[in-house]
């Protein structure tokens, strides 16, 4: 700290001086050498489209990075620990694709599918060293509201043996929601890919970091609720749409006295034991270098003990029933469904994205690599598309399993590859074995799994503290989510994300800026007590940039902080003009009016034989001339009074001499303008202009004066010499009289 302090004050000791004419515009372009060359538009695509053997190359090991990595993996160092962190992850996937499973209404068999086929594609084509993907609950419980949505247990209703009777068809509706499974991830993976190819990674970017962790929380809601109806052994009526969530809370509540006793006896015995367990599990990981499985064991000893007991007979708990050995074959989609559920392909789309290169890029910072966005949309599009041909349902990584794989040291995809195997092996030799394994229990892992989402509603507190509207939006998320469902909910709170941007782009803070005593810095006069304003000069800024949304504040921000309402300034100008001009038609009148009752007179007199008289004559005999103000613009006061008989027009006082003698508008903070920004300046300039005020403009990016110059704001009377680099040279040109030889000395 003292060493800190000491830099601190040997900086403030440093003083420089900067010795130069003040330049606008034209003068920096003239110094600078400002450069016209521009690449057109053919050109770019020509280049684009152009193919060469090195470039080829790049793009085809780009598109597929394990023809990069994998020759040069580095044995020795990182396969042990690949090969742990494997076998560590692949036993994760067994108990969370079977309950994941579950989410997505399909059996669970399908799960563990959607733990192989993707993460092979993934290790072929991702860029991410650490994450793992494979099923994930937000991405589950999004592919399960589709899923019972198009395939209801309604339509599967078939008639008993009894009149009024009716029995469900399982298997029916099982393959039916496997069908739909399929096709809406491998529609979900097709946007996926269309996306990379056409490099949209950035889309990701307007998923802010608290619109997805309150999603995600909200998801979590969903997938707690989904659950309810194995841990009380219920069977609620299934709801589709907004306020869904809402309906199925009043459902399972009325169906409360119908709770399987034995169903729930089950899951607080596994919800406590997995708890206890996983608490042990964290005192013990400084000892233990692999971590517990504990959700393998509590579903192996779950399975032993609902075998022993035949939990299944004796007291109606739901088991997982048949798991089929081995691999399937390849179906092709269900083209028929595709346009039904383009929305919710799309959002799983964006959302299984936007969550694996979130996690992605915090382990790539963290371990010093890159990982490319638009490969990985590629990567995951691949894994959906393919995926879907399987069978499998929507993937993305998880957040879990992803520490699980840092932590025993995994350090490349090869880890992946290596759960892929552990999962075929499951599947061709061991699945059999869980059949009976109650499902009450894949609910208790679910609900153990998601506390790190839960915890997730600290962030409220921490945002309020930090950014209130990033809290706002948080909460909106949250509530958008819950009310509307994921899919419907994810479209709004990204809307509301955005219109808080443009709600802050209307509501800048609006500044009038002073200088700091003995330099060239300025800053809002109301944020300093020693920045003082520059005598007969307003500098105004904003600190939004200006377009069509922000231009009438700007301007009623700009007469309000200068204290000039050009607009009434005008108007009050134009009704002294027009009563200037009234006043002197009235004069001209009584004064023609007079003049021909002098010549009656005197042409009477004139008959009569006598001399006329002309007492408001000079000694030429002409008649005075009326006296008046010229039209000059000004505003000036004019009286009337009579001299005698002729009625004469005074000019009043001078003008008001509180008008600043420039104004400078600072813009910038203005990266872009709109023709509504450009039409707005223009105004200002011709408006103050009109009223004796000079405006200048300073700080402008290129781009500001490229959209000034399509904008016509610039002409013969209006140049770019009103455009000054800083704040300062506006300044001292503005002070020198327009006098352009001034020389700025800048003590710091």
């Amino acid at each position: 700290m003292e060493e800190e302090m000491n830099v601190r004050d040997l900086r403030k000791r440093v003083p420089y001086q900067i010795q130069r004419d003040v330049l606008d515009e034209l003068s920096v372009d003239q110094v600078a050498e400002k450069s016209d060359f521009k690449i057109s538009t053919k050109e770019k695509l020509r280049d684009a489209v152009r193919c060469t053997g090195p470039r080829f190359k790049s793009c085809f090991l780009s598109f597929v990075p394990l023809l990069t990595w994998l020759p040069r993996y580095p044995f020795r160092e990182n396969a042990i620990g690949d090969l742990i962190s494997g076998i560590s992850v692949g036993i994760m996937h067994l108990p969370q694709g079977m309950a994941y499973a579950l989410l997505a209404a399909v059996p669970p068999v399908f799960g563990l599918y959607s733990s192989f086929y993707p993460i092979l594609i993934y290790f072929i084509f991702g860029t991410s060293k650490h994450i793992s993907v494979g099923t994930y609950a937000v991405m589950s419980v999004m592919i399960g509201s589709v899923t019972e949505r198009l395939a209801p247990d309604s339509d599967f209703m078939i008639p008993g043996n009894d009149t009024n009777s009716t029995t469900l068809d399982i298997i029916g509706r099982d393959a039916e929601r496997v069908k739909i499974a399929a096709t809406v991830t491998f529609l979900s993976g097709i946007f996926q890919l269309l996306l990379g190819l056409v490099r949209f990674g950035f889309v990701v970017t307007y998923l802010s970091e608290p619109l997805v962790r309150a999603y995600t929380t909200a998801a979590a809601i969903h997938v707690i609720v989904s659950q309810l109806k194995y841990s009380f052994g219920i069977s609620p009526q299934r709801y589709s749409g907004p306020l869904s969530l809402i309906y199925t809370v009043i459902e399972i509540c009325a169906l409360l006295g119908k709770t399987n006793i034995g169903t729930l006896v089950v899951s607080i015995v596994t919800i406590l034991g997995l708890v206890a367990a996983k608490e042990l599990s964290a005192l013990a990981a400084r000892k233990i270098p692999v971590p517990i499985p504990v959700e393998l064991i509590t579903i192996i000893v779950a399975t032993v003990v609902s075998w022993q007991m035949d939990l299944k007979t004796e007291y109606g708990v739901e088991v997982v029933g048949q798991i089929p050995s081995g691999l399937q074959a390849p179906v092709a989609p269900a083209v028929s469904l595709l346009g039904s559920m383009v929305g919710d392909a799309f959002a799983l789309a964006v959302v299984g994205y936007g969550i694996a290169i979130s996690l992605g890029r915090i382990f790539a910072l963290k371990y010093a690599y890159k990982v490319d966005s638009n490969q990985e949309l590629i990567a995951l599009g691949l894994s959906n598309a393919i995926g879907g041909l399987f069978n499998c349902f929507a993937i993305s990584c998880s957040m879990s399993r992803s520490m699980v794989q840092v932590s025993t040291g995994g350090k490349s995809q090869v880890a992946g590859a290596i759960s892929a195997v552990v999962i075929l092996v499951i599947l061709l030799k061991i699945g059999e074995l869980f059949e009976e394994l109650p499902k009450a229990v894949l609910a208790a892992i679910i609900y153990v799994n998601l506390h790190g989402m839960m915890k997730q509603f600290g962030d409220i507190c921490s945002l309020w503290r930090t950014n209130k509207v990033d809290m706002v939006v948080w909460v909106m998320t949250m509530i958008l989510t819950v009310l509307l469902n994921p899919d419907l909910g994810l479209a709004a709170s990204i809307a509301f994300s955005i219109l808080t941007v443009v709600f802050r782009t209307q509501l800048p803070k609006y500044s009038i800026l002073g200088q700091v005593p003995g330099t060239d810095i300025y800053r809002p006069v109301e944020d300093y007590h020693q920045v003082k304003e520059i005598p007969g000069i307003m500098i105004f800024r904003s600190s939004a940039t200006l377009y069509f949304a922000n231009a009438e504040m700007y301007i009623d921000a700009l007469y309000e902080k200068t204290g000039v309402d050009v607009a009434k300034l005008l108007s009050h100008k134009k009704k002294l003009e027009a009563k200037r001009l009234r006043k002197e038609k009235k004069a001209a009148k009584k004064a023609k009016k007079e003049a021909k009752k002098r010549a009656k007179e005197a042409a009477d007199k004139a008959a009569k034989g006598e001399e006329p008289q002309f007492s408001e004559t000079d000694d030429s005999g002409e008649e005075p001339e009326l006296s008046h103000a010229e039209a000059n613009g000004d505003v000036n006061k004019l009286s009337v009074k009579e001299s005698k008989d002729v009625a004469t027009v005074e000019v009043g006082p001078d003008p008001d001499s509180t008008l600043p003698q420039a104004i400078i508008l600072d813009l910038s903070p203005v990266n872009f303008l709109d023709t509504v920004g450009v039409k707005t300046l223009r105004n200002i300039y011709k408006d103050y202009g009109e009223a004796g005020v000079q405006v200048y403009l300073c700080g402008c990016q290129r781009g500001v004066v490229e959209s000034m110059e399509k904008g016509d704001f610039f002409n013969e009377k209006v140049t770019k010499s009103i455009l000054f680099s800083s704040v300062h040279d506006a300044v001292l040109y503005s002070q020198q009289g327009n006098s352009k030889e001034v020389m700025q000395g800048t003590h710091l």
